[in-house]
């Protein structure tokens, strides 16, 4: 959420936010609103105050005096049940409005409409050429019997998969390097709970706005998380930290779910746009410092590089343009591998930079050692990895031309020394 007094001190900020990252929210409207509230606001506390007064002087009057001062109590309290009334009215109307506002981007953020407009920053990794015919990762897995997306579609519906023998491996080994080498980097490891209630999930910035992406629980009014940026960066909410606390660095193994709404015929082939997944999910709270947070972006983006460079995958990195950017995103960017089946590269990993978007929906803050002064804390989080979408270009570009896949070195301590995946005999 945005500082209301941001939004009055220059509007057109805001406007041309919303234009550059395609909301539609009536700027106006939410000016309007507020002056109409503050107003409301500021005479029911004059009212306060003038019954207050009036209150302690009834016992000192007599005769007409008295008189006129219980009327005019009457009065204050008939506009005070007036006024309370119109504050009841305009303050959802002002909540709804600012739940809406985006965050503006920063001023290196390249402007586009969506993904197609992102800016490449740099490549890392050699393309690997073949001297065979390459196989898609869903060919190799069915050969070596290490995936089956039949009968997950059969008792789950579209979008679902098995894995099964050294594809499960491989999975949960990509999962185990990634958490071996953040709580390396001094990061906390949580386990956390995969059910948020709406507060959570309004918090940081999923609600409104991606309700038809949510499996939602609707008997327990649960919603089942797409990520755990959620539960992880709302773990301290509504609290005020202590300054030297901060940074916060925390790690999460978890599920994700997302129902893909709108995405109908589209990515349909294989474990790229998949229903369930697993991913490790790095989280950074620190104090309200643009440097501060301009420091951790790059840090979390290294992080999640680093293990893409150890499993020797040939990416680029991306700084994601003001279309792609999400409601409270003030920069973002994408780490895109490369994937032979789909001939380029494609996203894997996304870092966000949300300065105090997400802590003041959280209300979270920590005291200001200096000035004593409770202060929003600012948000970052990136994907670490995320699988099995990882296993696509891990499959792909290290299989053999005898159907093999040869294990990257780094993942064979997590399958009890295996060098090659191969085909059950």
């Amino acid at each position: 959420m945005i500082d209301i007094k941001e939004i009055r001190d220059d509007p057109q900020k805001f406007k041309i936010a919303c234009d550059a990252k395609k909301f539609d929210v009536d700027i106006d409207g939410l000016i309007e609103v507020d002056a109409k509230l503050r107003y409301s606001k500021a005479m029911l506390q004059n009212i306060a105050t003038d019954k207050n007064r009036i209150g302690k002087s009834i016992s000192t009057l007599s005769g007409d005096e008295k008189d006129s001062a219980l009327l005019t109590l009457s009065d204050l309290k008939k506009d005070e049940i007036d006024l309370q009334k119109e504050v009841k009215e305009l303050q959802p109307q002002f909540d709804e409005i600012m739940q809406q506002v985006p965050q503006p981007a920063d001023d290196d953020v390249p402007l586009g409409k969506d993904d197609t407009e992102n800016t490449e920053i740099r490549k890392e990794g050699e393309i690997r050429k073949f001297d065979f015919e390459p196989k898609d990762h869903v060919q190799l897995g069915l050969a070596l019997g290490i995936i089956d997306i039949e009968r997950g579609v059969k008792l789950a519906g579209t979008r679902n998969y098995f894995l099964k023998g050294d594809g499960a491996l491989l999975h949960w080994a990509v999962l185990r390097l990634a958490m071996d080498h953040m709580v390396g980097k001094g990061y906390v490891p949580l386990s956390v709970p995969l059910l948020m209630k709406d507060e959570a999930m309004k918090g940081t910035g999923y609600y409104p706005g991606s309700e038809e992406q949510t499996y939602r629980m609707e008997k327990d009014e649960l919603n089942l998380v797409g990520t755990a940026e959620v539960p992880l960066t709302a773990y301290r909410m509504g609290e005020i930290l202590d300054a030297d606390e901060l940074p916060l660095k925390y790690v999460a193994l978890s599920s994700c779910f997302r129902r893909e709404a709108g995405a109908a015929g589209k990515d349909t082939y294989g474990l790229y746009r998949i229903h369930q997944f697993d991913k490790v999910e790095q989280v950074v709270i620190c104090e309200n410092n643009a440097e501060q947070s301009r420091k951790f972006h790059e840090e979390i983006l290294a992080n999640a590089e680093a293990v893409m460079k150890a499993l020797e995958l040939p990416y680029r990195v991306v700084n994601v343009c003001t279309g792609d950017l999400g409601r409270g995103q003030a920069k973002k960017f994408d780490i895109e591998a490369w994937m032979p089946s789909r001939g380029n590269y494609c996203e894997t990993h996304s870092a966000s930079k949300f300065y105090e978007f997400q802590a003041r929906r959280m209300n979270l803050r920590y005291k200001d050692s200096t000035t004593k002064k409770n202060q929003f804390c600012h948000t970052l989080n990136n994907t670490v990895i995320a699988s099995p979408r990882v296993l696509i270009p891990i499959m792909e570009l290290y299989q053999n031309s005898d159907g093999s896949i040869t294990i990257p070195e780094t993942l064979r301590p997590y399958m009890n020394g295996k060098e090659k995946i191969t085909k059950p005999s």
